[in-house]
């Protein structure tokens, strides 16, 4: 007797549409709960290094390597290598549907999407490469010198002096737009209790500008690099925080962005939990 193959419907475009959504709020949050961990043991690594010790490197590479010294650092770090893809997926569906906010569509926003998605997706190559065995990750510092010194090669000073503009109107815009807290035309804070939307508050403004603190003075350096024609005066995240470090203001203001980038880690949770889609 011939089995009966039920019959069954494909999905509409409105199932569809609803699966699509619910598969990129899953990739945000996986991929905003990853950032917070960076950003917050990035903080700790930069506040180590404020009082004195000055053994890792307060960037990606530490924070994966912190990780990788834990229990089960094998897994964490994994872990964080996916998370970084899905925070890369959900930034390149942005690009290519828009993001959940009023100007999400628009070709500006799609291009930023795009840009980081790229960016996520070269630092989850490089955590998923050393999670395989397969070499370990580079410190921001020598990324960004070896970038410099190729775009030194490739084209003079003024295309590393474009990116380090670049790099500083970029966190020029991060601390702006933290301070104007517009993270809450990303986020559903609707039906918080006062006291939490309050907490946000304070921690996306105070991580958001010591985030764009710390991408401006990148830009800045890489500039300084152009101008001297040296690829050894970029540096990348961990260089610019211990050079926060030398100022006038000592190892105060590396102390306060140190602070300021744990509390964009645990922003990111929170912006994890209630991310637009």
């Amino acid at each position: 007797m011939p089995r009966t193959v039920p019959h069954i419907t494909p999905p509409g475009p409105a199932e569809r549409s609803r699966a699509t959504r619910r598969a990129v709020t899953v990739a945000a949050r996986c991929g905003l709960a990853t950032r917070g961990v960076l950003y917050l043991l990035v903080g700790l690594l930069a506040l180590r290094i404020a009082f004195g010790d000055t053994g890792e490197q307060a960037d990606r590479t530490g924070a994966v390597a912190q990780l990788a010294r834990q229990p089960f650092g094998a897994v964490l770090v994994w872990a964080v290598g996916i998370g970084l893809v899905a925070m890369a997926l959900w930034r390149l569906s942005e690009a290519v549907f828009g993001a959940a906010r009023p100007d999400g569509t628009k070709p500006a926003m799609r291009a930023l999407a795009a840009a980081r998605a790229v960016v996520y997706a070269v630092g989850a190559l490089s955590v998923l490469a050393f999670a395989a065995g397969l070499g370990g990750t580079r410190s921001g510092d020598e990324e960004s010198r070896d970038a410099t010194a190729t775009l030194l090669g490739w084209a003079g000073g003024w295309l590393v002096a474009l990116v380090g503009i670049g790099f500083a109107i970029g966190g020029v815009v991060i601390a702006v737009a933290a301070a104007r807290r517009t993270f809450h035309d990303e986020m559903d804070t609707d039906g918080l209790p006062d006291g939490v939307r309050t907490a946000v508050d304070v921690l996306g403004v105070a991580g958001g500008i010591a985030r764009g603190v710390v991408f401006t003075a990148v830009g800045g350096f890489l500039v300084y690099a152009a101008v001297s024609y040296d690829p050894g005066k970029a540096k990348g995240i961990d260089d610019t925080l211990r050079a926060f470090a030398t100022t006038p203001a000592g190892p105060g203001l590396l102390v306060a962005l140190a602070i300021g980038l744990m509390l964009f880690g645990v922003f990111s949770w929170a912006e994890a939990a209630r991310v637009r889609t």
